[in-house]
């Protein structure tokens, strides 16, 4: 979900995008390995730091790193010697050890990095972690949960963007009662409350499609609304 606080740590990345190139992860678990290979392979510069000499040992044999230190992150120095505050980007991937993951954003807040992403492993994590300084807080664990629940109960929805608490942008199947319907026929905002952004034909999404396009069961289908009226289609 995109709260207020997202939207402003993004733009601000947005701002610095010239010059946003260099990334830190520290935290080579699954997380932070798939954190620092996405980067790595999008071309960009990338960091890696654990206190495990084989979790660094391994970053580096599979390419995923540009450069890699074993250092203990809660020593301010440990960090400023290995380069880490000279970073444009930091992600803290060490969810799962609370006072490692705090003491080490605090310290590269204190550092000087002007964006700092931590991952945290419960809802009093998160509050912690941004009492400290984190510009983004993540929760993979409940994020997931939350999307896997919504799957098992609304097996329609492939797809689910939370703007916020009471809206979202959602991917369908078409149901099937909307099977050949035309969608000036559907009259979907005055008979859902819902906007149609998209449809897909033979594999590809069309974009904004003209009322005169029919919609066909086993295609998917991209609405805007309230929850509450997404909830209202028959799927």
């Amino acid at each position: 979900m995109v709260n207020l606080s997202s939207l402003s740590f993004f733009h601000s990345l947005r701002l610095d995008s010239s010059k946003n190139k260099q990334f830190a992860v520290i935290g080579l678990g699954r997380f932070g390995r798939a954190v620092a290979s996405t980067l790595s392979r999008q071309g960009y510069d990338v960091l890696c730091v654990d206190s495990d000499e084989n979790r660094v040992a391994q970053v580096l044999s599979d390419n995923i790193a540009t450069h890699a230190r074993q250092l203990d992150s809660t020593q301010p120095a440990a960090l400023k010697e290995a380069g880490v505050f000279e970073q444009d980007t930091v992600i803290v991937a060490i969810g799962n050890y609370v006072q490692e993951s705090i003491i080490t954003t605090l310290n590269v807040k204190e550092g000087g990095v002007s964006h700092v992403v931590a991952k945290a492993s419960s809802e009093v994590h998160v509050k912690l972690l941004k009492k400290v300084g984190a510009d983004h807080v993540v929760f993979p664990e409940h994020e997931c949960g939350c999307a896997l629940a919504q799957s098992l109960t609304r097996p329609g929805i492939l797809d689910r963007f939370e703007l916020d608490p009471d809206n979202s942008i959602v991917e369908v199947l078409v149901p099937d009662q909307f099977n050949g319907k035309s969608i000036a026929d559907l009259q979907l905002r005055n008979s859902y409350g819902l906007n149609l952004l998209a449809v897909s034909r033979d594999g590809k999404f069309e974009i904004n499609p003209g009322p005169s396009v029919r919609l066909q069961k086993g295609s998917a289908m991209v609405v805007i609304g309230s929850n509450q009226d997404i909830n209202r289609l028959p799927i």
